[in-house]
């Protein structure tokens, strides 16, 4: 679904981010990955999303090289393809909850069945009922809720989570963890999520760490088995 083949990034400044990175995700994974802050997270996935670009090796989805993508056929496999959630919601305050989980669908062009899906991806993930508030309206866990809903709508094959928890008490991140999980897996959607919270990365499939030097299994003496 996801490969990665030798991946290396450095920034502005030429100091190093990682160098030597290769990793494939199959259909259907759901894998954390973590590390120390500044190691190159965030700009992992914004590198996978064609965001960004790599200093040098190739990033391929379903064998078709992100690099061979001009900015529209870029643009068109993220609306189409991903599903984004981010630490900060990015739920927009001027549409109503159905209208925040539709937009994926409006933007991919299928506007005939978008509020009937949205209601009720809405209702999957709790919110039945509540397609007609504003975000305003909302608690923090509801609106990451939203952003799952949204993230999801449109059946993407890959979820790129950044830190989705983050701003979250622990029982609120504990119930988002549990309904993305849910929906992921009932959606066959693969997922990486990036994380610092040892108890979100326990809620995943695999757990990686992200050093310099690419991606590894995370060192057996960390804390994940006290998290789950």
């Amino acid at each position: 679904m996801l490969e990665l083949r030798d991946i290396s990034k450095s920034y502005g400044s030429g100091r190093q981010i990682f160098s030597g990175l290769s990793y494939a995700l199959s259909a259907g994974e759901y894998v954390a990955i973590m590390g120390e802050s500044g190691v190159g997270k965030s700009t992992l996935l914004n590198l996978i999303a064609g965001l960004d670009a790599p200093d040098a090796g190739e990033i391929l989805i379903d064998g078709r090289p992100m690099s061979a993508l001009d900015d529209e056929a870029a643009t068109l496999l993220r609306r189409r393809r991903f599903g984004f959630i981010f630490q900060a919601f990015h739920v927009l305050p001027h549409l109503t909850l159905v209208q925040n989980v539709a937009l994926p669908l409006l933007l991919n062009g299928e506007p005939a069945q978008a509020a009937q899906r949205a209601r009720a991806m809405l209702a999957a993930v709790g919110l039945d009922g509540r397609g007609g508030d504003f975000p305003r309206q909302l608690s923090g866990g509801e609106m990451q809720r939203v952003a799952i809903a949204r993230a999801l709508v449109h059946k993407p094959r890959l979820i790129l989570a950044d830190e989705p928890t983050g701003n979250l008490d622990p029982e609120t991140a504990d119930e988002v963890l549990d309904l993305l999980r849910r929906e992921i897996k009932a959606n066959g959607a693969s997922c990486l999520l990036v994380t610092h919270s040892y108890a979100a990365a326990a809620s995943t499939d695999r757990v990686l760490e992200l050093t310099r030097h690419g991606l590894h299994p995370l060192a057996p003496d960390a804390p994940l088995r006290r998290a789950r």
